[in-house]
């Protein structure tokens, strides 16, 4: 009788075992995902960056063209008006975690152009994993969804974005998580007057979630931890 072969350990065990103990390793280990098919058509992983200290976590929904080719979070054009928007609330985004629920550029071909397609809900919950990874280590007062899929990975469950914006909302493991919008959708609006309302919308959830960070930092330093 011929023995048969043992089975490889799947890609979850293997990543199930791997003791990330710094960003920079989990950055480093996003290269080599295989948890969904997105990987085939990307130029590389896109992890989060931020101190391991960041009080507050920005989560967006996935790498755009420039973000795919550079391999930084947030580089392309909605990242533009993130980095205005953040400047005009008075967050430094060198203080903050910047991530993405799902790490690979989910596009289609439009003769040269790679245009943006939205994650679907299998490709967003095998990436889940890699953002729990990254909340384990940063431990941030606040996190941030930006939009309906990183609404949904932060808070496992389909979130009404625009009901629940802006309001803090406890988390099962204690910590706590707010909505708002993505910054692409404020390049989506139809008119300068709705652009404008909109950034401002977007601005203001911002100054809310920098006082709730603030004030949840301040309580843990009180008690010392």
């Amino acid at each position: 009788m011929v023995a048969t072969p043992p089975t490889a350990p799947s890609q979850d065990a293997l990543f199930q075992d791997e003791p990330f103990e710094t960003i920079a390793a989990i950055s480093e280990a996003v290269q080599a995902c295989r948890r969904c098919d997105l990987w085939r058509h990307a130029t590389q992983g896109v992890a989060g960056e931020g101190p391991a200290t960041a009080a507050l976590m920005f989560v967006g929904e996935q790498p755009g063209d420039l973000e795919d080719l550079r391999g930084r979070p947030f580089v392309g054009p909605a990242g533009e008006v993130f980095d205005r928007a953040l400047a005009r609330a008075g967050i430094d985004r060198e203080a903050c975690y910047v991530t993405n629920a799902v790490k690979h550029f989910k596009h289609e071909l439009r003769g040269k152009r790679r245009l943006h397609k939205t994650p679907n809900a299998s490709e967003a919950k095998a990436c889940r994993w890699w953002l729990e990874q990254e909340r384990r280590l940063v431990k941030p007062r606040l996190i941030v969804a930006l939009g309906a899929t990183a609404a949904a990975s932060v808070f496992g469950r389909p979130v009404a974005v625009l009901k629940t914006r802006g309001q803090a909302i406890r988390l099962p493991d204690g910590s706590q998580a707010m909505t708002t919008v993505h910054p692409s959708y404020l390049l989506r609006l139809p008119d300068d007057a709705a652009r404008q309302a909109g950034f401002k919308a977007f601005v203001d959830d911002l100054v809310a979630a920098k006082a709730v960070a603030a004030r949840s930092s301040s309580v843990h330093a009180r008690h010392g931890n």
